[in-house]
């Protein structure tokens, strides 16, 4: 068929790839997509042990995108629930709802402090009428909008320990990634300033879920994909094969052993720094070279399995202050009573860190250890309540946005754009903070553009072949 595409390989099976290749398939395309983990999902995936299911920190699905709603609906059909959203901020030893409410914020951070936080945005507001300053860092961010004191408060040591560096090294473009101009900032301003939020995706009431934990997404596209295709986990991609601009094949190690698969087109969902270091031959040392500067944020997640029926009634407790070592905790059956055994329940706590470090490195026991005691001391647990526990390490969690780093990855995606049969997608593969809706918008939209492609292709074939038959 000459040019026309039929073959496809998909590095990654997260989200994007795997909405990728579920759309390739059933537009009739060979696809085979090439997971190095044990499991599909990446960072969407869950957890058993035991009965005890658990995802990497707690997924929720939500999305404006109707498409993109049926989409998941479809493919879900019965599997969905309606879960009620209720978090809280522990800071200060008092717990704050999140979204902030005025009573509240003024019950927990007192008079004097509230008031403090009023007179900085007050000023802050009036300084931005008159000279509105470009905002370098997610500090500069903050500080412009909401005032010192709520920076101080909130943001300067959570987001040092969800991100391992100043909030000053944080780039302020990533805040239109990840929050859309929605997030705390506009919970602030509700509790604060009679500020709406209702219409805001990070304030949602509600949200849905599978019964059986976000990873049921990813295990659906991979059932629907495996229907005529394949999905292959436990194999890594250890060099991408290219010549005159175009990616000829893959070499990939799996059980031991190097093998090599050709493809017509390649979508790639694996971190973006990465792809550029498996290119054969090697980029120039100035691509190199900036790929290096790019990294991503590791996570641990510890889960404590305990002989109790229920411990918090909460989505999410976030953890800001920096004498609790972890950033975040939920509680898998307060999502989906299937989650845990009749009579049992689990928290889930994340900690962020960097690959190597002394989380990272930490031994189970000792890791395990330090989690009790510091859920003990919060008062959540009793030490003899603790039935098993299990930790999971999460390489590449999340691209880390440093000031310049879109400079960076913008470079990186020009050079990978020579390649005329390369395709990148989702969070790691573009570099960019995703959604859980976005990455399969992602997914779908480069199969999309794949089709798309062959298409043209075709009909420029058959012209071809019109043309010398006259």
């Amino acid at each position: 068929m000459g040019d026309v595409t039929r073959d496809i390989v998909i590095l990654g099976g997260g989200l994007a790839g795997l909405s990728s290749g579920y759309v390739l398939t059933n537009a009739g395309f060979t696809v085979s997509v090439y997971e190095r983990d044990a499991v599909v999902g990446g960072l969407s995936k869950t957890i058993e042990r035991n009965g005890f299911r658990f995802d990497l920190g707690g997924h929720r699905f939500f999305t404006r995108d109707e498409a993109i709603n049926s989409f998941v609906h479809d493919l879900m059909e019965n599997e969905l629930i309606s879960v009620r959203r209720s978090s809280k901020i522990y800071m200060r030893h008092k717990y704050f709802e999140y979204p902030l409410k005025p009573f509240n914020a003024l019950s927990g951070l007192g008079i004097p402090t509230t008031l403090r936080v009023l007179s900085d945005y007050a000023w802050e507001t009036v300084k931005q009428a008159f000279h509105k300053k470009e905002s370098v860092s997610l500090e500069d961010w903050v500080v412009g909008n909401f005032g010192r004191t709520m920076f101080d408060i909130y943001f300067k040591e959570y987001s040092k320990k969800v991100w391992g560096i100043d909030c000053s090294r944080i780039s302020a473009t990533w805040v239109a990634q990840r929050i859309q101009g929605l997030s705390l900032a506009k919970a602030v301003k509700n509790a604060f300033f009679n500020f709406s939020g209702r219409d805001l995706p990070t304030l949602k009431d509600r949200f849905v879920y599978p019964s059986l934990g976000i990873g049921r997404l990813s295990d659906r596209l991979r059932d629907e994909i495996e229907k005529s295709n394949h999905v292959f986990t436990g194999t890594s991609v250890v060099s991408v094969n290219h010549a005159e601009n175009r990616i000829e094949s893959i070499s990939l190690l799996e059980n031991g052993k190097i093998h090599t698969v050709e493809a017509d087109e390649f979508i790639s969902s694996i971190p973006l720094t990465r792809l550029v270091n498996l290119l054969d031959p090697p980029p120039p040392d100035r691509i190199l070279n900036t790929a290096s500067k790019l990294r991503f944020r590791d996570l641990v997640i510890v889960t404590i399995m305990l002989d109790r029926e229920r411990v918090t009634d909460q989505t999410w407790i976030y953890m800001p202050e920096r004498t609790i070592p972890f950033g975040r905790i939920h509680e898998p059956k307060n999502w989906s009573e299937a989650m845990a055994p009749a009579g049992k329940s689990h928290l889930v706590m994340e900690y962020f860190c960097f690959k190597g470090d002394a989380v990272w490195k930490m031994d189970d026991t000792e890791l395990t250890d330090l989690t009790v005691e510091h859920l003990i001391r919060l008062g959540f647990i009793k030490k003899q309540e603790v039935i098993d526990s299990m930790i999971v390490r999460v390489p590449n969690a999340y691209p880390l946005f440093e000031v310049g780093y879109q400079k960076y990855a913008d470079d990186l995606q020009d050079y990978l754009g020579r390649f005329r049969n390369l395709h990148s997608a989702g969070r790691s593969g573009m570099f960019r903070y995703y959604n859980m809706d976005v990455a399969i918008l992602s997914g779908i939209e480069t199969a999309e553009n794949i089709i798309q492609k062959s298409l043209s292709a075709e009909t420029l074939e058959r012209d071809t072949v019109v043309l010398a038959a006259r």
